[in-house]
């Protein structure tokens, strides 16, 4: 018999004995749960046997996303669904037990109190910031924008510590938050999210730097976790054919749709690279799916989280929830973006372990793009040209972990004025050498002369960041980054 055929009738006979099989189930749990309830040596809470034990139970036999939410937890989600982001328009670069001011910006509650650049904040609502650890500040920082906040700040060259009394804001921070040049003709734009109104940022974006004359693009979606559908659906329509397809949703109960670049798109034609880790995820790896399959662009970096699955949360009528794996999402070629569950290998036998198996796309090897190049499946996207992030050594560690930039930069900004034509001088690095050896760390000529050019963009990052803006900090800090800086020799290299 055919496997199709047999995959088919396989199903079918399951489907016949299903209300059958799930009476016979819930007997044998009432039956355990009564002999449990009789017997056991401690009392039993029905509340906890339930919702602790045997609906989760159930749900983590199905996929690590599909969860179960007790009424508290439930009410929980409800609030952050319709909770805003809010904030105090403040930048920080935040080191251990030290938190100092890159940027306030204007018009935020941060820029209208008069911080600057350069402040360290030392406490936060009478809690000393120098006796937490890094994870602590995190959750301390991300808390403090919940409600008003007092600071207890000390600037540069003031005896005196400032204190100021924030009130967050609702921030709408775009989701496409960097676009310059890194060399004429080429741009980089970075995505940090994927929102109602990201393909409208980009396009922007895009057209300020030249638009269709652009010689090239690099599209950074690293650390980038996803978002709207739709979002992406739209960002990758900006470079795709009409009617290319884009996505497959595919689920048992669910119809099967592929969505595709509108009739009336006109795309970018420019060359395109776009960058991707372990942390890009969902619509960045649809996004990105889609653009590989088409040959549409070279994808560099390390390979995607690997999530690409429908959810619904279905409310209970005790309050509860669950929220429940629906459908998947492929690319054009076929490919699951969905990494395949480790832990589902608890499947009732051998026909039916084959029956999920030929149902899995990725069990498949033989994707291949629009070109007939072949493409790796098995879960998220893998890179065309896989780029390792920068390497930390024993000197990097050190210089940033004791805020050595940050510090140096706050101090010569006290008397020097930079320009976006400032560059680090022979001088200046000697200057900052002295500096690190009156603060005790003192590196062997071997190490210096190893990381100096490290050392002068990490100057000059962190100068731009104080003097100028983050952004233009962040200019140069793509000058040594090594995937921005492979996916740059992509686009220049002829093919």
């Amino acid at each position: 018999m055919k496997r199709p055929l047999f995959i088919a009738l396989l199903f079918a006979v399951r489907a016949l004995g299903q209300q059958e099989d799930l009476a016979k189930e819930v007997k044998r749990l009432v039956d355990a749960y009564s002999i449990i309830e009789s017997f056991s040596a401690d009392p039993i809470d029905p509340e906890k046997a339930f919702n602790q034990g045997a609906i989760p139970g159930l749900l983590r036999r199905l996929d690590p996303h599909s969860v179960f939410f007790d009424p508290g937890q439930f009410e929980q989600v409800k609030q952050m669904q319709e909770s805003t982001t809010k904030g105090f328009g403040t930048v920080v670069s935040v080191l251990p037990g030290r938190v100092i001011v890159l940027q306030a910006t204007p018009g935020t509650p941060s820029g209208r109190s008069g911080i600057a650049p350069g402040d360290e904040i030392l406490a936060v609502n009478n809690i000393r910031l120098d006796r937490l650890d890094m994870d602590q500040l995190v959750q301390l920082l991300s808390e403090s924008k919940q409600r008003p906040a007092r600071l207890d700040v000390r600037r540069p060259g003031n005896v005196r510590l400032m204190q100021f009394t924030l009130v967050p804001e609702e921030m709408q921070a775009p989701s496409v938050d960097r676009a310059f040049l890194i060399e004429p003709g080429y741009g980089y734009v970075r995505v940090t999210g994927f929102e109602e109104k990201t393909a409208a940022q980009l396009k922007e974006a895009i057209d300020k730097m030249g638009g269709q004359k652009l010689k090239g693009l690099v599209l950074d979606l690293r650390k980038n976790p996803g978002g709207m559908v739709t979002a992406a659906l739209d960002t990758a329509s900006l470079f795709l054919q009409p009617k290319q397809s884009i996505l497959t949703i595919r689920g048992r109960k669910v119809a099967e749709t592929v969505q595709r670049v509108p009739d009336d798109a006109q795309p970018y034609t420019f060359p395109l690279t776009v960058l991707l880790d372990e942390k890009s995820a969902s619509a960045s790896e649809i996004v990105a799916g889609s653009l590989q399959d088409h040959d549409r662009a070279t994808i560099v970096g390390q390979p995607s989280f690997g999530k690409g699955l429908v959810q619904n949360v279905f409310p209970l009528k005790d309050g509860s929830g669950i929220a429940l794996t629906t459908a998947l999402y492929y690319t054009p070629s076929g490919r699951s973006i969905q990494k395949q569950f480790s832990d589902q290998r608890h499947l009732d036998n051998e026909d039916f372990a084959l029956a999920a198996t030929a149902a899995h796309p990725n069990a498949r090897t033989d994707f291949k793009s629009d070109k007939g190049r072949p493409l790796e499946g098995g879960g998220g996207i893998i890179p065309d040209v896989p780029v390792a992030p920068e390497s930390v050594t024993r000197l990097h560690e050190v210089l940033e972990q004791s805020a050595s930039f940050t510090s140096y930069a706050t101090e010569f900004l006290k008397t020097n004025k930079v320009t976006p034509e400032f560059e680090v001088s022979p001088q200046l690095l000697d200057q900052f050498k002295e500096y690190l050896y009156e603060r005790h760390i003192q590196p062997s000529l071997q190490e210096w002369s190893r990381e100096r050019t490290f050392i002068e963009n990490r100057l000059k990052t962190e100068i731009f960041n104080q003097g100028i803006s983050v952004e233009k900090g962040d200019e140069v800090e793509a000058q040594r980054d090594p995937v921005i800086q492979k996916a740059l020799a992509v686009l220049t290299t002829p093919a």
